[in-house]
């Protein structure tokens, strides 16, 4: 097996689902809205266990 042969059969793989992998109930705004809440918390605990005393 060759790497030209294993690229290619990853390419194939990868570009064989349906639509490009999306889900119709997936809102890329909620999704990434979502995400961005989780880090703002996650920056907030840091952030609160970082404090000089």
């Amino acid at each position: 097996m060759s790497l030209t042969s294993t690229a290619h059969e990853l390419v194939t793989l990868a570009s064989g689902g349906e639509g490009g992998g999306n889900h119709e109930s997936l809102n890329p705004y909620l999704v990434g809205g979502l995400a961005f809440l989780g880090l703002m918390f996650l920056l907030w605990i840091t952030t609160r266990f970082n404090r000089d005393r």
